[in-house]
């Protein structure tokens, strides 16, 4: 098996898995995520508690699949609100240039000028914290990144011969826009969009981690490694795991996105 197809191959195994996981802690976990208890402190990863015990005797394998879903609804969200309104203008951009294509493009470069974290930063600072808010915010701050992807794409294909033919027996713009080109470039798009689902999994466990994204009670795992640090010593697991089922959740996902690409051309005929 080439480099092409472990990616794929191992990328879709890694991320299934991922996602039966994060199904799981939105239905079920051994415990309740906020019971306290004194008595099992920090205890080590046994039977009882296949993760351990974090400093408060909190449950860490039902926290990590808790905040596990927290950090998945939120990427999920993000990548709806961004990439869908970036598909949107990165469509209409690419495929009728002019005068839209220059106004939307400046529009879209100004934003992109701020990286994304820091452009959630600011809007966080201005509407506050909170699950949604987060959301929203780096659903913001990703939309430049994939209308710039999309548009490229459909400056491409705009001059194919499909999408002549098809201006020709007059089908319509939408038609032509969403029903023609949208598919040509789907393996690229898929790509992008894995890619962005990594950095804003990464983006919400950095902002959870400074304290000013996800908040008590919700779970979450940049908040749990957070937390964890002042005990690297005493009780390494709290960090181990958090930080563990985050970098699977990127890898699967990374390689995934990447597999998707090398293996069906990114979309190009």
């Amino acid at each position: 098996m080439g480099k092409t197809g472990y990616n794929f191959t191992f990328g879709m195994v890694l991320t299934i898995i991922m996602a039966a996981l994060i199904v799981l802690g939105f239905f079920w976990t051994p415990y309740d995520t906020e019971a306290m208890q004194g008595s099992v402190k920090l205890n080590a990863p046994s039977l009882l508690h296949i993760f351990g015990t974090d400093q408060f005797g909190r449950d860490i394998f039902s926290r990590v699949l808790a905040g596990a879903g927290s950090t998945f609804s939120i990427a999920a969200g993000t990548i709806l609100i961004g990439g869908g309104i970036g598909i949107i203008v990165g469509a209409v951009t690419g495929y009728f240039g002019g005068w839209l294509d220059e106004a939307l493009m400046r529009v879209n470069d100004a934003v992109a000028a701020f990286p994304s974290v820091l452009l959630a930063l600011v809007i966080i600072t201005v509407w506050g914290t909170g699950k949604y808010k987060v959301m929203l915010a780096l659903g913001i701050a990703f939309i430049p990144s994939f209308a710039r992807i999309v548009r490229g794409e459909f400056m491409r294909c705009r001059e194919a011969d499909y999408v002549t033919s098809a201006r020709l027996i007059g089908v319509s713009a939408p038609r032509i826009l969403f029903v023609h080109i949208l598919p040509n470039i789907l393996p690229a798009l898929l790509s992008a969009l894995m890619i962005g689902f990594n950095n804003a999994v990464l983006a919400e466990a950095g902002l959870s981690y400074l304290g000013i994204g996800v908040q008590p009670p919700d779970a979450s795992l940049g908040r749990m490694l957070s937390e964890s640090q002042t005990y690297l010593a005493s009780g390494p697991w709290c960090a181990v795991f958090p930080g563990l089922f985050l970098v699977l959740m990127v890898l699967g996902a990374g390689m995934l996105g990447e597999g998707i690409l090398d293996r069906f051309g990114g979309g190009r005929s």
